[in-house]
């Protein structure tokens, strides 16, 4: 296996480091669903944020931003968070219904609820891998509200530094059949090698008809952006400094590995998406975005 990251080390659940981060994307989409122009709905968002210490008092509806869309956080950036469920549902979605594939794989699944929210087809399984502590805070919230999911569920309460992957047939995922994995604001906090192995991992679990979806970072230093309002009110407003949090090594070339497996591979800046929806973060000067891509990649029935 492959050492993640130190930075994973002491974290408990969703009260600190990478873990807060979860809140943080919480946060965003509960004060998407609140926008009369959403372009995502999670109604479970804001419980969660309401549900931890941590977010006590962090805003989860428009009304309640200072400087609304004005505030670089809890606008621009919240904004970013909602484009990126909303291309990220879409995904999900047609490759369920166009592919066939009837096995979904969240890594670093944190506090999504896809499986809740979403209009899976008959058949569905979502696999949500993420560790114990985040799982069980979100099992909690979720149970309050009396949630039901609308695809069948496995959690699989594991770090993502232990063999998650020799763990998911034990709990009922077919590597023979097809499936599609997601990796939502997960890869740009792991080192290098992390990332190849998790990469070369799913390519080995996925059986023909496939798909995959992740997001990177391609900044040659992520440093120049230092002082960019993204972070900078991320930091003052919350506490939670990314650039303390992102490993900040030279990122593999997932997209092109994925081609050289013989996968169909796509990659797109988010204003591609602000663009097609018209709604969402665009170019500005100083830009903690410049360098973010989404990748969507298929791997061909033959």
């Amino acid at each position: 296996m492959v050492d993640t990251a130190h930075r994973y080390d002491g974290v408990k659940g969703v009260e600190g480091g990478i873990g807060a981060t979860a809140l943080l994307v919480a946060a965003a989409r509960a004060i998407e669903t609140h926008r009369p122009d959403s372009l995502a709905q999670d109604a479970f968002a804001e419980h969660f944020v309401l549900g931890a210490p941590v977010s006590q008092g962090w805003p989860v509806h428009p009304r309640e931003v200072p400087d609304g869309d004005e505030n670089p956080l809890w606008g621009r950036f919240a904004r970013y968070f909602g484009l990126r469920t909303r291309v990220l549902d879409d995904f999900l979605l047609r490759s369920v219904h166009a592919g066939n594939a009837r096995q979904v794989v969240l890594l670093g699944a944190g506090l999504d609820s896809r499986a809740y929210r979403l209009e899976w087809p008959p058949g569905c399984v979502v696999f949500e891998i993420d560790r114990a502590e985040v799982l069980a805070f979100k099992h909690r919230v979720l149970d309050g509200l009396s949630a039901t999911p609308k695809a069948a569920r496995v959690p699989v309460p594991m770090d993502l530094r232990a063999d998650w992957a020799g763990a998911l047939p034990g709990v009922g995922f077919d590597p023979a059949a097809p499936s599609v994995w997601l990796a939502e604001g997960l890869l740009f906090y792991l080192p290098p090698a992390a990332e190849t192995y998790l990469i070369d991992t799913v390519d080995r679990l996925s059986a023909e008809g496939s798909a995959l979806a992740f997001e990177v970072k391609l900044d040659r230093d992520l440093l120049e952006y230092r002082d960019s309002p993204l972070y900078t009110a991320t930091s003052q407003q919350i506490g939670i400094n990314l650039l303390d949090l992102f490993d900040r090594n030279p990122r593999p070339d997932s997209a092109g590995a994925l081609t050289d497996r013989g996968w169909s591979a796509s990659v797109h800046t988010p204003f591609d998406f602000t663009r097609l929806h018209g709604r969402g973060p665009l170019p500005e000067p100083n830009d903690a975005l410049a360098g973010n891509r989404w990748v969507f990649a298929d791997k061909p029935r033959r």
